[in-house]
């Protein structure tokens, strides 16, 4: 019993001194904790939904999980109290910003307090392509959670439409101030969260 116990104690010690573990190779690199070798595979990081992401508790600055519903590496760039998630590899049918496809707002008429999702306007534009090249999938990729990106517009004919709220879901609240008899346009930007 007694020669056990020292034998564990002293496999405690050994892993104490020389905190690094090595996969498929005897000599770890000695800038790495962990060192995985390997030809034929690689390494598979926790598998989750963004919504269980979130529920991590207290997740430490530098977490790395896969994200399955944002289809990518997500890394916690904020603090453990504060965590914010960003997409460190997008699946490349995603970038980190894009432009808002056109839209018509009336401005033909003067209006106050109406709304328009920004979102719901991007996601009807990508379900059916109107023609698309040849082999080319049927429907477009798109972000399929309204919270998960940033709304900016970033220009927008202030004589015209008054913006008064753009809320975190993309729902913009406007007045149109004054009639327009020409084209009068805005630009929206999305960006990833």
């Amino acid at each position: 019993m007694k020669k056990n116990f020292l034998l564990i104690l002293g496999i405690l010690l050994s892993l104490g001194i020389n905190a690094q573990i090595g996969v498929n190779t005897t000599t770890p690199h000695s800038s790495a904790a962990l060192d995985v070798e390997s030809t034929n595979q690689g390494v598979l990081l926790p598998r989750m939904a963004t919504s269980q992401k979130r529920a991590i508790v207290s997740p430490a600055s530098g977490l790395l999980v896969y994200d399955t519903t944002l289809k990518c590496i997500s890394q916690n760039v904020g603090t453990a109290t504060v965590p914010q998630w960003v997409c460190l590899s997008q699946k490349d049918n995603q970038s980190g910003f894009f432009y808002m496809p056109s839209i018509v707002v009336d401005a033909s008429t003067l209006l106050q307090n109406k709304t328009l999702d920004l979102y719901a306007e991007y996601k009807k534009q990508f379900a059916t392509p109107t023609v698309r090249s040849e082999n080319a999938p049927v429907s477009i990729p798109y972000f399929p959670i309204a919270n998960e990106l940033y709304y900016y517009i970033t220009y927008y004919d202030s004589a015209v439409l008054k913006i008064n709220s753009l809320n975190a879901s993309g729902v913009m609240n406007y007045d149109i101030i004054k009639e327009a008899d020409y084209a009068s346009f805005m630009n929206v930007v999305f960006v990833i969260k």
